[in-house]
């Protein structure tokens, strides 16, 4: 049985990052399963369309032939695939659908993951961060420090080095308003430096490893209605109704 089935966002973004990518599945097809069309029917026809329930050794062959591999990931109604270099029907069906990503960044739930320099990069997708920004800074000099530290560390986004420097960055900025304010800065400490390691197609995104502050990511709202829109739109809401507004000099 080809495991394809993410079990959660978590799940999706890092089997994209660490099992595809990196291992050269450039290629990519990013879609939908359209309403009303079963999610599992869709999975059958495209695994058995482009041969991907292959093993190992099979799919070594093919690359020692110059013969492209292929993946497929789903969750929810979000489906990938992603090719490897080589000669495939894939690139023949899709056609101008199937994009580099080296040259344009894989979008989903609100990350971006793009190869550069030989790494994988994930981040915080530009508009997804725009919102997220415009929310914290709005945030900054309307609620106590506490308040502000929370709003950081209930954010679903797992910290792999491109989300840190960005969300660090985002820091800076929230305590230069507060300070300018003459408001108590926010510690660091609100900002998660270790990624949660999940099982992503068992159970439900269950963690396998989890070193380090981990407190308040609600992954239920880093994709809602299953990736058709953006995450921090639902997260900057729940931040709101878990943080009521106070006396930013307050304790």
């Amino acid at each position: 049985m080809y495991p394809h089935v993410c079990a959660s966002v978590e799940g999706l973004i890092q089997q994209l990052a660490t099992s595809c990518i990196a291992n050269g599945y450039f290629f990519y097809v990013l879609g939908q399963v359209p309403e009303g069309k079963d999610p599992a029917r869709v999975d059958a026809k495209l695994i058995d369309r482009y041969g991907i329930d292959i093993s190992k050794w099979t799919r070594a062959r093919r690359k020692r032939a110059g013969q492209a591999n292929i993946q497929y990931l789903r969750f929810g109604r979000l489906f990938v695939l992603l090719a490897t270099h080589g000669e495939h029907v894939f690139f023949r069906e899709e056609g101008d659908r199937v994009r580099d990503v080296r040259r344009v960044p894989l979008k989903a739930c609100g990350y971006a993951l793009t190869f550069r320099r030989g790494h994988t990069e994930v981040r915080i997708e530009r508009e997804e961060f725009k919102l997220l920004s415009a929310h914290l800074l709005n945030e900054a000099t309307h609620r106590n420090a506490r308040g502000v530290a929370d709003g950081f560390t209930r954010l679903p986004y797992e910290p792999y080095a491109p989300v840190r420097k960005q969300l660090l960055g985002l820091w800076r900025t929230v305590n230069r308003a507060r300070r300018a304010a003459g408001f108590q800065e926010v510690t660091v400490e609100c900002i998660r430096v270790h990624r949660r390691i999940v099982r992503p197609f068992t159970g439900s995104g269950q963690v396998t490893e989890d070193r380090g502050n981990a407190r308040g990511a609600f992954s239920e709202s880093a994709c809602p209605t299953e990736c058709g829109l953006s995450g921090v739109r639902t997260a900057t809401t729940a931040l709101g109704a878990a943080n009521p507004r106070v006396d930013p000099n307050g304790p």
